[in-house]
């Protein structure tokens, strides 16, 4: 059973007054905490937050965080969106005042095994799709974590999953203790969040801890083509389950254009056809993998796995089609905010490609691409903060167009392509240079393309 943590009559601060500050706010509150909530954001950006905790007794400190307060708590929480290093939370650690996170606190109040998946990009897909395979094969599922419903809602809740399955992000890895997944995915690591973290090695050893406390008992899902992560594999004490290995070689998955094949430590052994699953692209092929392989781990059989692929379409955002006009396909892949995704997204189209890249800059470098844009990418269309450091790094391999709006850049994208070719918005970037999140940029683009096509048909 997991040891849970003091939390009645003591003093906690919540720092990040997201949905998941909320949801912490309410859980401590619910156990006999005196909980403060801090944020940098005004009350007026709050208001909705604050209200939406006016049946409990929290106290607010908005617009900013006060270190007195961070130095009277008995125990510090944070989002996932707080970095762990602000100046507040280094000084309370050297006063050894506790700070722990959202997973690690839900962690200690769960009995719930969890499958925990995490990476630079798939994620969602990945969580999404274990967790609907174990549904149909009739297991009773949670799914949520950084996807959707936090953690703590559930570890709040009356509902009894037999499994719990979460994404997770290197953000909430940061502050775990004894976090411990029966099942832990590691899908891809490459150059993102520099903004947050000193280096690449810091940020890979961040996604690395998702199996710093798993036993012999539990597996570790790995992909096997990903030089960082076998680094990694050496120190891990759990049963590893790879993916992209050798064809038919040892337990795990080999991916070919055809067939996902599997063979498990036990001797079972399924396939997935390729030609059944409606997402596009490699990248998805190595998510179903991992997704496979880790509902297998628990108990979920091959057999019915094909249907469930077959009915997953995947997530807004993320190389959605949006529309086809006079030949062009417009593809929304706005989630693509770092530059491995967008390598993923390209390598998945033959057909000459118009390319609207931009956004806040994460400080990875575009030089990933460049191997990719010759003969591939017809034209670049650059926009937003980092619109000229992209041009001078890819210029000099196709030709580029520098846009201020996004109904600029469809106009643009349209006017360089012809029939067969594909626009894509894969930006390699964070939106919230003009955006308060890719959702609401993808929306934008979607937007610009139908009033498009309304006009053209008009």
């Amino acid at each position: 059973m997991t040891k849970a943590v003091e939390i009645k009559n003591r003093h906690i601060l919540v720092v990040g007054l997201g949905r998941t500050g909320i949801a912490l706010a309410r859980f401590l509150v619910r156990r006999g905490a005196r909980v403060t909530a801090t944020d940098q954001a005004d009350a007026k950006a709050l208001a909705d937050s604050v209200k939406s905790l006016a049946d409990c007794d929290v106290s607010f400190e908005l617009g900013g965080h006060r270190p007195e307060t961070f130095m009277a708590a008995d125990l510090i929480v944070l989002s996932p969106g707080v970095p762990h290093g602000i100046e507040p939370v280094r000084r309370a650690r050297d006063k050894n005042i506790p700070v722990t996170g959202e997973i690690e606190l839900a962690y200690r109040f769960m009995e719930t095994p969890i499958i925990a998946v995490t990476g630079t990009n798939g994620k969602s897909t990945t969580t999404l799709l274990a967790g609907q395979m174990l549904r149909d094969a009739g297991f009773g599922v949670f799914v949520g974590g950084n996807l959707g419903t936090p953690l703590i809602e559930y570890a709040d809740g009356d509902d009894a999953a037999d499994f719990a399955v979460a994404e997770i992000s290197s953000f909430q890895l940061d502050t775990i203790e004894t976090f411990r997944p029966c099942v832990a995915v590691l899908l891809n690591i490459t150059a993102d969040h520099l903004d947050r973290y000193a280096d690449f090695d810091g940020y890979v050893r961040s996604k690395g801890r998702i199996f710093e406390n798993q036993t012999p008992d539990d597996t570790a899902v790995l992909n096997y083509s990903d030089a960082a992560i076998r680094e990694l594999a050496p120190a891990i004490r759990s049963r590893i389950l790879p993916f992209n290995m050798d064809t038919g070689t040892g337990a795990g998955a080999w991916l070919t254009d055809e067939r996902i094949g599997f063979r498990l430590p036990d001797g079972g052994e399924g396939s997935l056809d390729c030609r059944r699953i409606p997402l596009l692209g490699a990248h998805n092929r190595e998510n179903i993998a991992a997704a496979a392989l880790a509902a297998s781990a628990v108990g979920a059989g091959f057999a019915g796995m094909q249907e469930t692929v077959g009915r997953f379409h995947g997530l807004p955002h993320r190389m959605t089609p949006v529309a086809a006009i006079n030949g062009v396909q417009f593809i929304d892949d706005s989630k693509a905010t770092n530059v491995d995704a967008v390598v993923r997204a390209l390598s998945s189209f033959s057909t000459p490609v118009v390319l609207i890249m931009g956004g806040r800059d994460k400080r990875g470098g575009y030089a990933a691409l460049k191997p990719l844009l010759p003969g591939r990418v017809k034209h670049l269309i650059v926009m937003g903060e980092s619109a000229e450091a992209i041009k001078a790094e890819l210029g000099p391999q196709t030709p580029v167009s520098h846009v201020f709006s996004m109904s600029e850049a469809v106009g643009e994208a349209f006017k360089r392509s012809s029939s067969g070719d594909t626009v894509l918005l894969s930006p390699a970037c964070a939106s919230f240079d003009m955006y308060a999140d890719y959702a609401q940029r993808g929306a934008d683009f979607a937007a610009r393309v139908r009033g498009m096509e309304a006009r053209r048909h008009g």
